[in-house]
């Protein structure tokens, strides 16, 4: 098993910035791709960002050239930074370590933005 924790939410105003860490621990997959989903209100679940083992980066096109995700391996820890952000970027955010036999997930952190 593989354990997820989030930390980092919050409100804050739009234009602002955030950071979500997730940490993972237990049966880590050296090999695993770990990042960021986030699902709205009303709204199925998508991409935000992952991140490789090897560091290669796919981000949703919503979010491209605001947030940027990174990873410790030293820490098992991935990084979210968020800029400029914006009221549409509200939502649950869950941290995935993904591997080959599955996904599993975090419990989900709240970002809302808002003035």
């Amino acid at each position: 098993q593989v354990q997820l924790v989030e930390s980092g939410g919050g409100l804050v105003q739009p234009g602002g910035s955030l950071r979500l860490s997730c940490a993972a621990s237990g049966s880590i997959f050296r090999f695993a791709t770990m990042g960021w989903y986030r699902q709205a209100p009303g709204k199925e679940r998508e991409l935000a960002a992952v991140i490789s083992s090897f560091g290669s980066t796919n981000y949703a096109d919503s979010v491209k050239g605001r947030f940027t995700i990174s990873g410790d391996n030293a820490k098992n820890t991935v990084y979210l930074q968020m800029n400029g952000l914006k009221p549409e970027d509200t939502a649950v955010y869950y941290c995935i370590h993904r591997i080959v036999t599955g996904d599993y997930w975090g419990q989900g952190t709240q970002v809302t933005v808002s003035s």
